[in-house]
């Protein structure tokens, strides 16, 4: 009886295998709710745009300091 459990979990290959244990661990996620989405977007959303701005403001002011050390500007 044990042979057979064995063969059973033997012809089981890889692929299959990942594909049952992802399965599995995406049923013990804690999806969020549609609100709680949506917010986490709008916030990831404006984060990004904030750091932009600053990166370009960086950007900027650094290629108009080294113009001005050069003396190209």
């Amino acid at each position: 009886m044990a042979d057979k459990a064995k063969k059973v979990k033997k012809s089981e290959n890889a692929v299959q295998r990942y594909f049952r244990e992802t399965t599995g661990e995406l049923r013990k996620v804690s999806w969020p709710t549609w609100p709680e989405a949506r917010h986490l977007t709008i916030l990831v959303l404006l984060v990004m745009v904030t750091v932009g701005l600053f990166l370009a403001g960086v950007d900027y002011l650094a290629s108009k300091f080294l113009n001005l050390i050069l003396g190209i500007g």
